[in-house]
């Protein structure tokens, strides 16, 4: 019965998700589109044929290099860049677990927040020219935002961390999540990409009352991962150990993604979505893995 019920709840999950499809992808495409007016591309100098920018000749440069006919038109040497033109693959993971379908007061459960900033990127990084994957999907690159969407509702319910997959070697992964599983199960599995290599950052999106704490008096805690259930007489008397315990979480979290090379921020959802996109995509700029 056990199989049925998993069965069901999957198909039900799936069927809502298909139901906010649309709005969604619009909504991921308006966040996308307002983050892409302050940024730029993701170009950068290397072998290909397309036509980049004309700069100014440097001493160490080829003499070979240097284009005569720009040069002719002022009184110093410039050289022809061209665009690099092999595509960068970036694997996506948003958290389809329990504790990401909770909410308080917030507009939206953390994974409605995550399939966003997920879709929303995956628009900025088409429109540069790179290929997308979804981590746990059956297919490798997915060539649209439409087709990405719709492997979101095929992908199996996860426990909070991504599952071992086979990852091109110099990818750039993107991890969105809450993170808040034990420290020792995240290291292994962002080692294990790490040891690839790959480059990724890691993005914990929380709901504000998972933040703040905000309750009062005598509250029962009902867990979501078969936990159990915890009753506190009063919230407000553990509302420091309770914010030292979370802060010591996102602490390692940080040391673990500093360890691999990986870049680590955070995101509530009651914040808007469009500076926590920005974050994630200047993240995955060539400039930011060389600093």
């Amino acid at each position: 019965m056990s199989g049925r019920t998993n069965a069901g709840v999957a198909a039900r999950r799936a069927e809502a998700l298909g139901a906010r499809l649309p709005p969604l992808l619009v909504a991921a495409e308006r966040v996308a589109a307002t983050v892409a007016q302050g940024v730029h591309g993701r170009r950068r100098v290397g072998q290909g044929d397309s036509f980049w920018q004309f700069r100014p000749f440097l001493p160490g440069d080829a003499v070979n290099r240097i284009d005569w006919r720009q040069s002719a038109r002022t009184d110093r040497a410039f050289v022809r860049e061209t665009e690099w033109e092999a595509a960068q693959t970036v694997a996506l993971w948003r958290d389809g677990g329990e504790t990401m379908r909770w909410r308080r007061d917030a507009p939206v459960e953390k994974v409605e927040r995550a399939e966003l900033l997920l879709l929303a990127l995956a628009s900025l990084l088409y429109r540069g020219g790179e290929r997308v994957r979804l981590i746990g999907a059956e297919t490798r690159a997915i060539s649209s935002i439409d087709g990405l969407a719709e492997q979101l509702q095929r992908l199996p319910e996860d426990d909070g961390l991504p599952p071992e997959t086979k990852l091109p070697r110099h990818a750039q992964v993107v991890l969105i999540g809450d993170f808040l599983s034990p420290l020792a199960d995240i290291q292994r599995a962002v080692g294990r990409m790490a040891s690839v290599p790959v480059r990724g950052h890691i993005l914990q999106v929380l709901d504000p009352a998972e933040s703040l704490l905000p309750y009062e008096g005598r509250v029962r805690f009902e867990g979501m991962r078969r936990e159990g259930a915890t009753l506190i007489a009063r919230v407000e008397g553990v509302r420091e150990a309770y914010t030292e315990r979370l802060a010591a979480q996102q602490d390692g979290l940080a040391a673990i993604c500093r360890a691999a090379g990986w870049g680590f921020s955070l995101h509530r959802t009651d914040h808007p979505p469009e500076a926590a996109l920005l974050g994630l995509y200047t993240a995955l700029a060539p400039e930011a893995g060389r600093r």
